[in-house]
């Protein structure tokens, strides 16, 4: 019966993360609040605190904060395996398209391709503004968080890029410590975590090694799978923000190394720019492309998963001990002012880069503006609204 109820539960994870790795667009921002959506609101897997928590800690990590932030959903719900389920269905769809585009295929060409691009760039808009909305309600109900999101809004537009979200987090933490001590006394939501110290531990012996161990064995041995897995996987390791900002790092890796031209790389940046899922996923297209390993499957899936797996390692190395950081008394005033500052970190989000990159004239804004009510008013599940924004991108665009 336990095994059952495991495989049912591993078959929810992998039917509600491909949902989500085919129609969320915009980014992890704009990732964050569909699984928001899908997670707290439609399924109730967690509460806003527990989720805004987990986000908060994702934030501090290196590595795809939406990707770590779904495979520790499914971590939660079953186990490893709904880690791993939900890293694969979140993943590869978009790992597949930027494949075939690798190979020539014109997947996102044509007058409807594009005007349904468009219509879930402004998809996204909603879907932001829509958890923008839901967590401002639940997570600052008073002045004192309000001021911290504002403050948080503040930092991010002044310091843009990943130092404001980590300084936008951590003074909005030091912030709650000093003002949100008579909050402090609320029911807690503990993050059910089936991470054992034991794992937790072995798990960051393994990103230490693999950090250090990888350049000296190219050092050693230069066989080209080896150089493919270190350059990623300092890469993903190293990389603070999401992955915008792990665009530098690989092209240091592979244009100035010469293994990918540097218009093939933008090229197949733009490519990744205008699919769903994670944009760490642009690695498939680079293993495809470039000259180690004969641009083979082989080669896209090592980079694939070799960027990616920093990230994961570190998360499993932390979870347990950030469920207990949670326990203490002091934490969840720092917490609160932290979630506070979340709220504002995904406020200045939503306009740079969500909005700015798809309200590009009034019709637009009339489709955001209907898929937000279609979210808050009529409750419509977040795939129905991807579909009719998405007709309505073309509506737009013919």
């Amino acid at each position: 019966m336990n095994r059952m109820h495991s495989v049912s539960r591993i078959r929810e994870v992998f039917m509600s993360f491909l949902l989500l790795g085919l129609t969320s667009f915009g980014g992890p921002i704009a990732h964050l609040g569909y699984f928001r959506t899908e997670f707290v609101e439609r399924r109730r897997w967690l509460s806003e605190q527990a989720y805004a928590d987990l986000v908060a800690l994702c934030q501090f990590l290196p590595g795809p904060a939406s990707s770590q932030v779904g495979f520790a959903l499914g971590l939660m719900r079953a186990g490893p395996w709904g880690a791993a389920t939900a890293w694969a269905a979140f993943t590869l769809p978009s790992a597949m398209v930027l494949v075939l585009f690798a190979l020539g295929s014109a997947v996102l060409d044509g007058p409807v391709s594009q005007g349904i691009i468009h219509g879930l760039k402004v998809t996204a808009v909603a879907i932001v503004a829509h958890a923008v909305w839901g967590m401002a309600r639940n997570l600052c109900p008073d002045r004192k968080r309000a001021g911290i999101a504002l403050a948080a809004v503040i930092i991010v537009v002044l310091a843009n890029g990943p130092l404001g979200q980590v300084a936008a987090i951590v003074i909005g933490a030091l912030a709650g410590m000093a003002l949100c001590q008579a909050h402090t006394e609320v029911q807690f939501h503990e993050l059910l975590i089936p991470v054992s110290i034991r794992a937790s531990r072995m798990a960051g012996v393994i990103f230490s090694a693999l950090l250090v161990g990888l350049p000296l064995l190219v050092w050693v041995n230069p066989a080209e799978s080896l150089q493919v897995m270190d350059a990623f996987y300092r890469a993903g390791a190293l990389v603070f923000g999401g992955g915008h900002v792990v665009l530098p790092l690989l092209e240091a890796e592979v244009v100035e190394s010469g293994w990918v031209g540097a218009n093939e790389f933008l090229t197949g940046y733009g490519a990744a720019q205008a699919i769903p899922g994670p944009l760490f996923t642009f690695a498939s297209y680079l293993g495809m492309t470039m000259t180690p390993l004969g641009g083979s499957l082989f080669g896209a899936s090592l980079a694939l998963v070799m960027i990616f797996l920093p990230g994961m390692l570190l998360l499993v190395a932390v979870l347990p001990h950030w469920n207990r950081f949670r326990c203490w008394g002091n934490a969840r005033a720092l917490m609160s002012g932290a979630n506070a500052a979340v709220v504002g970190i995904l406020g200045a989000a939503l306009y740079q880069p969500v909005w700015t990159s798809a309200i590009l004239g009034p019709e637009d804004f009339a489709l955001a503006l209907t898929g937000f009510l279609l979210l808050s008013l009529w409750k419509l599940p977040a795939w129905a609204v991807v579909i009719i924004m998405a007709s309505g991108g073309i509506l737009i665009t013919m």
